[in-house]
């Protein structure tokens, strides 16, 4: 059966000769559709060093990007959801859960750590869109009302990382309450007079935007961001008439009043930094 091999030297490969690209070395980016090495998406903060796209990180890269040394004491780490309704759709709740758990190494769409930031101690809660499209169900209301309860004891400036599709809906007014239970608890951080910098990343949509994300002494944004409650297709296809060039862009967004301003990703620590330190 020699006919079916090359038996030039240097054609043939055995399998077990061949070596695999590691999983995640490369990716593309997703707007300019140029290659990206993931050592230099680290150096680089995640961002596109061809056009400037923020990639879509996670907790994990929002912590080694802003605690110093990446070092952070995680707080409330254990807490996971129940399932009050018995709510089943294609699948059940439980079972969307547990397939999440595995999938993603997290225990729900947020995680809080408190350790400091240019020499500044800082609470930071960071939602991950990896976990049901960063939903907002009890656990992340929870987490963000102990977080600020943290702050509030503690004397120490709260950050808020959005990055949501909105509510959770297989909590239903669960997760709704949600949006009282975090917008009250930060009714008593401006009582204490201590400072909430919330910060909006692609996309942070829905009830989250409607209450916690849109309530900071300052509202800061990364570029290119999606920022809104209904969605473009949804809005246009309500009013029938078709949106501005750039709707519902970070850009858009500050344009329009609701942001202070936005930071890239790179100068995002300096930022915060700069403003921990004027309000100290």
């Amino acid at each position: 059966m020699a006919w079916f091999k090359r038996e030039k030297k240097g054609i043939i490969t055995s399998t077990e000769e061949k070596k695999e690209t590691p999983d995640g070395m490369w990716n593309k980016c997703p707007s300019c559709k140029k290659p990206l090495h993931y050592a230099e998406q680290v150096e680089n903060k995640y961002v596109c060093h061809y056009c400037g796209y923020h990639l879509r990180i996670g907790s994990k890269e929002y912590f080694e990007i802003l605690f110093d040394n990446n070092k952070f004491t995680e707080l409330f780490a254990n807490i996971r959801s129940g399932d009050p309704l018995n709510f089943t759709d294609t699948k059940k709740y439980t079972e969307r859960l547990e397939e999440s758990y595995a999938k993603t190494g997290l225990n729900d769409a947020i995680r809080a750590a408190t350790g400091t930031l240019g020499e500044q101690e800082l609470v930071i809660a960071c939602m991950d869109f990896n976990f049901i499209g960063g939903s907002m169900g009890s656990v992340v209301g929870e987490k963000i009302a102990r977080s600020i309860d943290y702050s509030i004891e503690h004397k120490i400036p709260f950050l808020m990382i959005s990055k949501s599709g909105g509510a959770r809906m297989m909590e239903a007014a669960f997760s709704l309450m949600q949006m009282a239970k975090t917008s009250a608890k930060l009714a008593l951080l401006s009582k204490a007079k201590i400072p909430y910098i919330s910060l909006l990343t692609d996309p942070t949509t829905g009830g989250v935007t409607a209450s916690y994300a849109m309530l900071g002494d300052i509202n800061i944004s990364e570029p290119g961001a999606l920022i809104g409650f209904a969605g473009p297709r949804v809005i246009k296809e309500t009013i029938k008439k078709d949106l501005p060039k750039g709707f519902q862009t970070s850009e858009f967004v500050l344009e329009h009043g609701f942001l202070d301003f936005i930071v890239d990703r790179r100068q995002m620590k300096a930022k915060l930094t700069s403003f921990l330190k004027m309000v100290k």
